[in-house]
This record gives C-alpha cells, structure tokens and sequence, in this order.
C-alpha cells in the first residue's frame, strides 16, 4: 500500500476515535420523559329516592347507569313504577333519582322524618301518600290539581313542607290558604 492511502487511513481511524470519546464522555443531554397514569375519575354523587330499599346519596364509578344507582340504594320496593324510568340510561354527578310508587304504596319509614311517631291529627291529609281521591276533596282541589299534586310528588320527591305545595301549578296563595290547615308532610 501506497503511503497516502495510509496516511487517510490513519487520519479516518484518528477522527473516528476521537468522535467516539467525545460522546462517551459527554454529559447526558435532557431528563427522560415520565409517563404518568392519567388521573382516576372522581366518583358520581347520586342521589336515590322514591321508592327503593335505602334511599340516600351514593357513589358510583364514572360510567354508572341508573340500574347500578337503583342498586347501590337496595333496589326497587314492591309496586315501584320501574317501567316508567330508562334504566340503561347513564347517571351524571349530582342527579337526583327519583323512583315512582303508588301514593297508596309509599311504606311509612320513606314518610317519617322524626325518629318518634307523629301524632295523628284527625281531619288532617298527609300530601306524601294521599291519592287522587283524597286530594280530590280538599276545599279548591278538583281532580286535575289532585292529578298535579300526585305528577310533583313522583317528579320531585316527597314533600318537606306543605309550602311547596305552591310549587305545584295551579296552586296559588289563595287555594294554599284554603288548605294549609287541613293538610301535612307527616
């Protein structure tokens, strides 16, 4: 071999030498990327009503549909209106569900708020269970404000207060004062 052709060797091997030092002791360039899981989704707040086992607010995982919030209340009393609900139907934060009854139906620890008994007080209609026939006779009540009353109480829940009995359409402060004395939540 002529000796250019080695002279250009060595000076390639040289350089290719000196390269792989450089890089080996080079600082590492940039951190490595993390990964991190994404963030577990909070749990649905949901609350149960109507006519289940344990109504109350429950948490359901992301993805619940309303059978698992039926579910997690103690499932369906006997006489709940199931058909009337879409039970396939996701469930969102902070929905409130109500199951339908039969006024007639309505078992009394769903109607009781104190811990004792409520008196009974004789002449006085309860607006949580009454029925249509009931209602009906209430001074200012004809059927189709009894029909209201009984749609609001499946549509919102029970009532807390014969107040929100103006809530119902049809009833006014005139027709509320007619009845306020005949009629309770207990």
């Amino acid at each position: 071999m002529k000796s250019w052709h080695l002279l250009a060797l060595g000076i390639v091997l040289g350089l290719l030498a000196a390269g792989v030092v450089a890089v080996a002791i080079s600082p590492p360039r940039g951190q490595p990327i993390m990964l991190t899981p994404p963030p577990s989704p909070a749990p649905l707040m949901v609350h149960v009503t109507g006519a289940v086992e344990n109504p109350g607010v429950y948490a359901l995982p992301a993805g619940s549909r309303l059978q698992d919030a039926i579910n997690a209340a103690g499932g369906l009393l006997p006489g709940a209106k199931a058909d009337q609900l879409n039970l396939a139907s996701p469930v969102k934060d902070g929905e409130r569900v109500f199951v339908p009854v039969p006024a007639a139906t309505l078992p009394a620890r769903s109607v009781q708020i104190w811990d004792t008994p409520a008196p009974t007080l004789a002449g006085v209609l309860n607006i949580n269970t009454a029925t249509v026939e009931e209602l009906d006779g209430l001074p200012g009540i004809g059927p189709s404000k009894a029909e209201a009353i009984i749609q609001y109480r499946q549509q919102n829940g029970l009532f807390t207060d014969i107040e929100q009995l103006k809530n119902v359409p049809g009833i006014g402060e005139s027709i509320f004062s007619q009845i306020k004395d005949r009629v309770t939540v207990q």
